[in-house]
């Protein structure tokens, strides 16, 4: 297996690997600042024709660039789950996908593609996850949450049963999430206010 990502991101993601009792390999990166990084050797994207036989997990925590990384890397991958999170049989997630330690992810939920569950973030029943999303560390989500593509739930933020979180949003950390949010804004405080636009690919 290879991590894309030679990083503090990255660091993470190679302790669930290991946790996996799966191979690592190597990292890749667009700019190593090495050839070696945790003890591994770092390939530069310039020679991701030698290694993309097996196994990627992207390991950069901003959803934009993940979601450019997963569009020009044509690559199998993995899905990362750490022994100590718990995810109920009827939960699916999508390729790429990374759920951290003692993070939480119950019955129904769908999690799209290349998403972060962080560490000891809560998914509860019925959520729907699109592609990129990034639910980072403490995060809560009650029951029937809907959360578009690339947005960003911040640290310890919790949104309430029912609501429609859009697409490529920033949830402040800590902000609870009372009503639902339009795509491409950020919201921060509690009870959640929207303060502006957001909008990462500009």
């Amino acid at each position: 297996m290879y991590i894309f990502g030679a990083s503090g991101h990255g660091k993470v993601v190679k302790s669930i690997v290991e946790a996996m009792k799966m191979q690592l390999t190597a990292f890749v990166d667009d700019s190593p600042k090495g050839i070696t990084f945790m003890g591994m050797p770092v390939f530069s994207t310039g020679q991701l024709q030698e290694v993309t036989a097996l196994p990627f997990l992207i390991a950069v925590g901003n959803n934009a660039i993940r979601k450019k990384i997963a569009e020009r890397l044509s690559a199998i991958y993995e899905i990362g789950i750490h022994p100590t999170a718990v995810i109920d049989s009827t939960a699916t997630l999508g390729e790429g996908s990374v759920v951290m330690p003692n993070a939480v992810v119950n019955s129904d939920t769908e999690i799209g593609k290349h998403v972060i569950v962080n560490s000891g973030a809560v998914v509860e029943h019925d959520c729907i996850l699109e592609d990129y999303v990034h639910l980072s560390p403490n995060a809560t989500l009650a029951g029937n949450v809907f959360v578009g593509e690339g947005t960003q739930i911040g640290a310890g933020a919790v949104v309430l049963q029912g609501i429609k979180v859009g697409k490529w949003c920033m949830v402040g950390a800590g902000a609870v999430v009372l009503k639902d949010l339009p795509d491409n804004v950020t919201a921060v405080g509690n009870p959640a206010r929207i303060i502006k636009e957001h909008n990462p690919f500009k």
